[in-house]
């Protein structure tokens, strides 16, 4: 028995968490959300919640730190138990909220059944890198870029949008919305050439939300992110130091390298 379970969505970030932790916790993995290079221990619904968390307890479970990327599951009325139908007013109008409202309801729900939340940088800190500029170099147009793509990113966040935008010459060439950061960073390569700036390759920015809840849903960058920044034409990524998880960092910083990208871990004081 482990006193400690990972709610684990899709990714890689929570077989990145478990290699750190000293102890392997229980696994359990939202249906439809299976983790990369993990097998879960139990696969749950949201239809059964009541029952999945009474099983947490009755394992021992006393912690749980949520990991990897989870949408709003297609919910089956036929699968209620009678329990969980109690909660459905409650998670509708999180839903209708926003996501934000969604994950600030499911925590209090959790919180409920005595499971204390953790955070993933609570047990793997340095998943998170501290303030600095990582791997290449930026410019003194890169900084404004960032100062700028940051402003963007906290005024999307505030109205629970996005966590990401991508700046060229403090102009915008977009923003991350529902279809996610992969799909942003293709639609930017596919702008053509002659409506972006030639004064500067511009970056991609990542950071958390305003007043967003950083136990759960930390903005994570991987290798694949690197990729298609590339792709994109793009001269790096700027990150909020402390709010970011980055995904295999020693493998990203070789292939930063590789692409002539810069990794920067930018202080979240700026504006």
């Amino acid at each position: 028995m482990t006193s400690t379970a990972i709610i684990a969505g899709a990714g890689a970030l929570p077989a990145t968490l478990i290699a750190a932790m000293p102890e392997k916790p229980l696994v359990a993995a939202l249906d439809g959300f299976a983790p990369t290079g993990l097998t879960p221990d139990i696969t749950f619904r949201v239809e059964r919640l009541v029952p999945f968390l009474n099983h947490l307890l009755d394992q021992g479970v006393t912690q749980v730190c949520f990991a990897g990327a989870v949408q709003r599951p297609n919910l089956d009325p036929s699968l209620f138990d009678p329990l969980t139908a109690q909660m459905v007013p409650r998670l509708i109008a999180a839903m209708q909220a926003g996501d934000d409202a969604t994950l600030r309801e499911v925590l209090t729900i959790f919180e409920e059944f005595d499971l204390k939340i953790l955070s993933a940088t609570d047990l793997a800190p340095n998943l998170t890198p501290a303030a600095g500029l990582i791997s290449g170099k930026i410019t003194a147009s890169d900084e404004a870029d960032a100062t700028r793509a940051a402003a963007i990113v906290n005024a999307l966040g505030a109205v629970d949008v996005g966590q990401g935008a991508v700046v060229q010459a403090r102009l915008c060439l977009a923003v991350e919305t529902i279809t996610g950061t992969d799909a942003m960073l293709a639609q930017t390569g596919l702008i053509p050439q002659h409506l972006r700036p030639k004064t500067t390759k511009g970056l991609y920015y990542k950071a958390p939300k305003p007043n967003q809840d950083l136990r759960v849903d930390l903005p994570t960058i991987g290798l694949q992110t690197l990729e298609l920044v590339a792709k994109a034409g793009l001269g790096g990524i700027a990150f909020q130091s402390g709010g970011v998880i980055l995904l295999d960092q020693t493998a990203m910083i070789e292939r930063a390298r590789e692409l002539c990208l810069f990794l920067w871990s930018r202080p979240p004081a700026q504006p």
